[in-house]
C-alpha cells in the first residue's frame, strides 16, 4: 500500500497536484477476490465438443449404370444435351467393336475414383460398371465385411437407367443388357449395413430419400449375408417414429434433386453436375462463375482458361491450393453459423470424407438451385445458398481469375489473396465490442483455418487468445468449432514468438476442460510447457501459465504425473520458488502438491531435492494465496507415503512442526488449508493421536471433577473415581495400563495413591501413556492436537467445521460414551449417597468392556482394602491380566468403538469405520483465475466507462472528507489538539448510580 500523504494545513487548497495523484493511486481495501467471492470450485458445464467416437470411411462402392449410347425409356433428352461424365465425353470413346462402349465406361469409372481419392486417399475403392443385382450384392457385402464397424460409401450414378420408383427401387441391368432390373433400397441397405453414406445422382433422386425416411431399417448387425429383410413398406407414422435414432444418424444420404425434379441438361454443364460438385468443387465453381457473366473484374475469361488454373489442391502456396483453402474456410463458416452444434460436429468433424462431401454439397445446392434443381439430404440441412459468405467466395474467385492471364504467361506474378487478412480484421472488429450477449463471431472457423498459415498465424493466435479471454462460453465455442487439433499440432512448432500465445491459449482450454490432459500427454505436448518453464528469458507471467498447464496435466492423472516426473518437473519448480511474482509462486506450490499426491516416486524425488525445506519460506509470504498454496503442498507431502520408516516419520514430524507456525495466520484460507494438511498427519499417525486424545481426555476429566466437587487435586473415594471416569461404569485406568503393557518391566507403578485423608489423587503426568506409546515425538502430537483444538474454536466457520470433524473422528475412537453432564450427575449422586440407576433386566451393562473394539479394559478397578491401615496411604490396584492384550491390540489396529450399546445403529458403525477425508476448494478456486478475463478490458481503459466513473466517485468522496477535516483543523486557534478545555469536579455520587445500588 502506498504511504499516507500528509495533507498541507496552511495552503488554501488542501489537495495539491502531487497529493491528489498519490491519493488517486491508493488501492481499494478488501477488493481482492478472496474477500469478494466464496472459495469454491468453478461450476463447469458438460462438454459436448469432443466426439464420442471417431469414424472414417474406409470402403467406397462406385456403381455406374450408364449404358452409354442408349437413353433410358422414361427420359427424353434435348439436343444438344449435357454429355460429360466425370469431365469425360463418352462419344470420344465410341468403338463399334466394344459392346456398350465399355472403354468409355471404364475411363469414366477410373476418373471418378481418382476424384474421390483426392478427399480420402486411404479408402478402399471398388468399381461396379453397369452391374447386375448379384454383382451389387457381392460388392456391398464384401466391403461391409472388410470395413467392420467403419463407414461404407455407396455412390450410384443412374443416368443410363429409368428413374427410381415410388416403392423404393433403383435400376440395374441383367447380364445381357436386355432388361432393366429393379433393386430394392431395403435390400441394398441390408447388404451395406451401418454406418453408411449413400450418394444418388439421378433424376427424381429425392424419392429414394423420402422412401428411406419412412422405411429405414434398424440394422444393428454387420452379418449382412444372413440378414432377413423385413417388409417395411406402408409403415404407420407411429412405427416410423419408433425407429432408433442411432440408425438414422448412421445412414447419411445425399441426393441430386427432389422427388419431382429432373437433372439439368444444359450442354455447357456436365451431365453428372451433382457428382462433379461433390468431387471437383473448385473446377465446377470456376466454370459456373464464368457462365454467369456477372463479374466486374473478370472480362473475357473463357472456360478453357479457367481449366488452366495453375497449382495443386493440397499446396496452399499455389493459386488452386489457396482457392481450395478459402473454399474450405467459407463452407465451414456457413455450416457452423447455420447448423446446430451437434449436427455440425457429426457432419463436419467426425469423418474426413463425409466432411468434404458436405462442404461440397453446400456448393452443389447453390449451383443446382440456379437451374431449378434442389439437392436434398438426410439429415436435412437448412437452405444456405443465399448466405452472405458466398459473396466473399465470389470476390475470391474474381481476384484469382483477374490474375489468370498474367499467371499463364508468368507463374511468378501470382499475388496471394487478401481474404484471410480481411476476415481477421472483421474478427478484430467483433472483439472490440463482443460479449456473451451477442451472437458468436461468424469468422471463428476462418480464424482456425488461418492457423495453418505461417504468414497470418501469429495475428490469428493473438485474436484467438483475446476471444478465449472473454470467458468459458468463448472457450466452449472455440472447442465446438474444432480448435483443439489445430492448437495441439502447433505445439510441435519451435517458434519462440508463439510460445506466450500458445501457453495462454492452452491455459484457457485446460481451465474449462481438464480432459485435454490425456491428449497432451499422448502427443508429448507436456514437453512444450516444460521447455517454457525452463526458459530463463520467458516472462514470469507466461511461466506461471505454463506451470498451470503442467499442474492440470498431473491433476488426478497418474500417467501425467509419471511423464512430468520424467521431465524433471519437481526440480524446475523448485528453481523458480524464489521468484518475485506471487502468482508464479502460488502455482509452483500447487503444482508440487499435485505432482506428488498419491505418488511415492515423486515424493521421494522431492525428499532428495529438499522440496519441503524449500517450501518453508513461502509459509511467511505476504500474499495469503501463496501461503495457502505452500500449506497445500506440504500437506499433500505428508499425506502420501504408503510405507513408513524412521526417515519418513522424521520428515513428516518436522513438516508438521513447521506448519504450526501458520496457526495464527490472519487469512482464513490459510488456516483452513492447515486443518486439511494436519488431517493427513492424523491419518498417518492415527494410533498416536488416539493416545494423545486419551491423555487430554484424562486431564479434562480431572478438571471437570474438580469443578463439580469443588476439591483440588483429589478424589474422595476409589468408587467415586471409577464412577466419574466411566460415567457410572467400572473401568480401569487405561493410561496406566498402557504404560504397564508397553514398559519392558511390566506394570509396576500405581495410577492413583491414597492421601492420608483417605482421598485419592492422581500421579504426575510424567507417567502418562503418551510417552511410552509414541516415543520421543510426544511434543509433536500434543502440539498438533492443541493446534486442532484452537482451530476448532476459530472465528470462521469454514475453519471450525473441518477441525471439529477431525477432532471428533479421533475422539470417537477413544472417548467414553458418557458425556460430561451425565458424569457430573453421577458424581453428585455418589456424594449424596444415592446408588446409581439400576440396569434393566436382560440388558448388557453400558461398560466399554462389553463392546467390541473398545479401548477400555473389561474389569473394574480392584481395591485391596482388606487389612489396610488407615494411617497408611493405600493404593488403587488395577487388574489388567486379562484385559491389556486386547487393549493393546485395539490401539494398534485402531478399530472403531461403539458409542452406546443399543442406540447406535449398524449404519453409524459403518460411518465410524471409514477414513476421514477432508479437502478444500482452494485449488479449484485458484483455477478460476484462468476462466476469467486476464487482459485489460476496453471498459477498464475507457475514461467515460462505468469503472472510471466509480473510481472518480470514490476519489471525490474521499477528497471531500479530507477537505472538511482540514477546514475543521484550521478553525482551531491553538496548535495543540490535546489541551485541557475544562475540569468538572463533583464529589457527589451520581443519581443514576444511587438508583442502581438501591436495586
Amino acid at each position: 500500500m502506498a504511504s499516507c500523504h500528509h495533507w498541507p494545513v496552511e495552503d488554501d487548497d488542501p489537495l495539491d497536484e502531487q497529493g491528489a495523484l498519490d491519493f488517486w493511486r491508493f488501492p481499494k481495501a478488501f477488493s481482492a477476490k478472496r474477500h469478494t467471492e466464496k472459495i469454491e470450485a468453478f461450476k463447469t458445464v458438460a462438454q459436448t465438443w469432443r466426439m464420442k467416437e471417431r469414424m472414417k470411411t474406409v470402403s467406397v462402392a462406385l456403381v455406374l449404370c450408364l449404358n452409354v449410347g442408349v437413353d433410358p425409356p422414361d427420359v427424353v433428352k434435348i439436343s444438344p444435351c449435357a454429355r460429360l461424365q466425370c469431365w469425360i465425353d463418352p462419344l470420344l470413346y465410341n468403338d463399334p467393336a466394344s459392346p456398350n462402349n465399355q472403354k468409355a465406361v471404364e475411363a469414366i469409372g477410373a476418373n471418378l475414383q481418382r476424384q474421390y481419392e483426392r478427399w480420402q486417399p486411404r479408402a478402399r475403392y471398388k468399381l461396379s460398371l453397369d452391374p447386375t443385382i448379384d454383382e451389387v450384392k457381392k460388392l456391398c457385402i464384401s466391403l461391409r465385411r472388410n470395413a467392420k464397424d467403419e463407414r461404407v460409401l455407396f455412390h450410384y450414378n443412374g443416368h443410363g437407367v429409368p428413374k427410381p420408383t415410388q416403392n423404393g427401387e433403383i435400376w440395374v441391368f441383367n447380364k445381357n443388357f436386355t432388361q432393366y432390373i429393379p433393386l430394392s433400397i431395403c435390400d441394398l441397405q441390408a447388404w451395406m449395413g451401418m454406418p453408411s453414406i449413400y450418394v444418388f445422382d439421378c433424376s427424381n433422386a429425392g424419392m429414394i430419400v423420402n422412401f428411406l425416411k419412412s422405411n429405414l431399417l434398424p440394422l444393428p448387425y454387420n452379418d449382412i449375408e444372413n440378414a432377413e429383410i423385413p417388409v417395411m413398406i406402408g409403415n404407420s407414422a407411429d412405427e416410423t417414429s419408433n425407429i432408433d435414432a442411432d440408425t438414422s444418424n448412421n445412414c447419411i444420404q445425399l441426393a441430386a434433386c427432389a422427388a419431382d425434379q429432373m437433372l439439368p441438361m444444359n450442354p455447357e454443364l456436365p451431365a453428372d453436375l451433382f457428382t462433379s460438385c461433390l468431387t471437383t468443387p473448385i473446377k465446377v465453381a470456376l466454370q459456373w462463375y464464368v457462365q454467369q457473366k456477372t463479374s466486374k473484374l473478370v472480362i473475357g475469361v473463357t472456360h478453357e482458361q479457367a481449366d488452366k488454373l495453375p497449382g495443386q489442391l493440397n499446396d496452399r502456396r499455389t493459386m488452386l491450393g489457396e482457392l481450395n483453402w478459402i473454399f474450405t474456410a467459407i463452407t465451414d463458416t456457413i455450416a457452423w453459423n447455420t447448423l446446430p452444434r451437434e449436427l455440425f460436429q457429426k457432419l463436419f468433424r467426425q469423418d474426413l470424407l463425409v466432411a468434404s462431401l458436405f462442404r461440397n454439397f453446400l456448393l452443389a445446392e447453390r449451383i443446382m438451385r440456379s437451374y431449378n434443381c434442389t439437392p436434398v439430404s438426410m439429415p436435412k440441412l437448412p437452405p444456405t445458398f443465399q448466405h452472405p459468405m458466398w459473396q466473399a467466395w465470389d470476390l475470391a474467385l474474381e481476384s484469382c481469375l483477374s490474375q489468370l492471364p498474367k499467371i499463364i504467361d508468368d507463374p511468378n506474378s501470382f499475388r496471394h489473396s487478401t481474404f484471410f487478412a480481411e476476415q481477421l480484421t472483421a474478427f478484430q472488429v467483433w472483439l472490440a465490442c463482443g460479449s456473451d450477449k451477442r451472437s458468436p463471431p461468424e469468422q471463428l472457423p476462418i480464424v482456425l483455418q488461418v492457423l495453418l498459415s505461417q504468414v497470418h498465424r501469429q495475428r490469428a493466435l493473438e485474436l484467438l487468445g483475446r476471444f478465449l479471454d472473454l470467458g468459458p462460453w468463448a472457450v466452449n465455442l472455440a472447442l465446438s468449432v474444432g480448435i483443439f487439433p489445430y492448437v495441439l499440432k502447433l505445439l510441435q512448432s519451435s517458434a519462440r514468438e508463439l510460445r506466450p500465445l500458445l501457453v495462454f491459449i492452452w491455459a484457457k482450454l485446460l481451465a474449462v476442460d481438464s480432459s485435454c490432459q490425456a491428449d497432451l500427454v499422448k502427443d508429448n505436448g507436456h514437453k512444450y510447457f516444460l521447455s517454457v518453464l525452463s526458459d530463463q528469458y520467458m516472462p514470469a507471467e507466461h511461466q506461471m501459465m505454463a506451470v498451470f498447464v503442467l499442474t492440470m496435466i498431473v491433476n488426478n492423472y497418474p500417467t501425467g504425473q509419471e511423464v512430468a516426473l520424467q521431465g524433471n518437473l519437481i526440480a524446475l519448480c523448485l528453481e523458480h520458488l524464489g521468484d518475485q511474482n506471487s502468482l508464479l509462486k502460488q502455482w509452483l506450490a500447487l503444482c508440487l502438491g499435485k505432482v506428488w499426491t498419491n505418488y511415492d516416486a515423486a515424493r521421494w524425488c522431492g525428499v532428495r531435492n529438499s522440496a519441503h525445506e524449500k517450501l518453508y519460506p513461502l509459509l511467511f509470504d505476504p500474499i495469503p494465496e501463496v501461503r495457502a498454496a505452500s500449506v497445500f503442498a506440504l500437506g499433500s507431502f505428508i499425506n502420501n507415503s504408503t510405507e513408513r520408516d524412521e526417515q519418513i516419520n522424521n520428515i513428516d514430524h518436522g513438516i508438521a512442526t513447521k506448519l504450526l507456525s501458520v496457526l495464527n495466520d490472519g487469512s482464513a484460507i490459510v488456516r483452513k488449508e492447515l486443518v486439511v494438511a494436519l488431517s493427513g498427519l492424523v491419518m498417518q499417525f492415527e494410533t498416536q493421536f488416539a493416545a494423545v486424545a486419551l491423555q487430554f481426555s484424562e486431564d479434562e476429566i480431572a478438571r471437570e471433577y474438580h469443578t463439580v466437587t469443588g476439591t483440588t487435586g483429589v478424589f474422595s473415594s476409589p468408587h467415586e473415581l471409577a464412577l466419574f471416569r466411566g460415567g457410572g461404569m467400572k473401568r480401569s485406568s487405561s493410561t496406566r495400563c498402557l504404560k504397564g503393557l508397553l514398559s519392558p518391566v511390566g506394570f509396576t507403578a500405581d495410577a492413583f495413591e491414597q492421601t492420608p485423608g483417605g482421598s485419592f489423587k492422581r500421579i504426575a503426568s510424567s507417567s502418562s501413556v503418551v510417552g511410552s506409546l509414541i516415543g520421543g515425538y510426544s511434543n509433536v502430537y500434543s502440539n498438533v492436537w492443541k493446534a486442532l483444538q484452537l482451530l476448532a474454536n476459530d472465528a470462521v466457520s469454514s475453519v471450525t467445521e473441518p477441525a471439529k470433524k477431525l477432532i471428533g473422528f479421533v475422539k470417537q475412537k477413544v472417548m467414553p460414551p458418557l458425556g460430561g453432564a451425565a458424569r457430573s450427575s453421577a458424581i453428585m449422586r455418589q456424594r449424596k449417597g444415592s446408588a446409581p440407576p439400576p440396569v434393566a433386566p436382560g440388558s448388557a451393562p453400558s461398560s466399554p468392556s462389553n463392546r467390541p473394539g473398545s479401548f477400555m479394559p473389561s474389569k473394574a478397578v480392584a481395591m485391596t482394602t482388606e487389612n489396610a491401615d488407615t494411617s497408611r496411604p493405600t493404593t488403587l490396584k488395577l487388574d489388567h491380566s486379562s484385559t491389556m492384550p486386547r487393549l493393546l491390540n485395539n490401539l494398534q489396529h485402531m478399530q472403531p468403538r461403539r458409542l452406546t450399546s443399543e442406540s447406535i445403529s449398524e449404519k453409524n458403525d459403518e460411518i465410524l469405520s471409514r477414513q476421514l477425508s477432508l479437502s478444500t476448494d482452494f485449488f479449484l478456486w485458484s483455477c478460476r483465475y484462468f476462466t476469467e478475463s486476464m487482459m485489460w478490458r476496453l471498459e477498464e481503459l475507457d475514461p467515460e466507462g462505468p469503472i472510471a466513473q466509480e473510481r472518480d466517485y470514490r476519489y471525490t468522496r474521499a477528497a471531500r472528507a479530507v477537505r472538511l477535516a482540514v477546514e475543521e483543523r484550521k478553525k482551531i486557534k491553538i496548535s495543540r489538539l490535546d489541551d485541557l478545555v475544562c475540569i468538572n469536579r463533583n464529589i457527589g455520587v451520581p443519581s443514576f448510580l444511587r438508583l442502581l445500588f438501591k436495586l
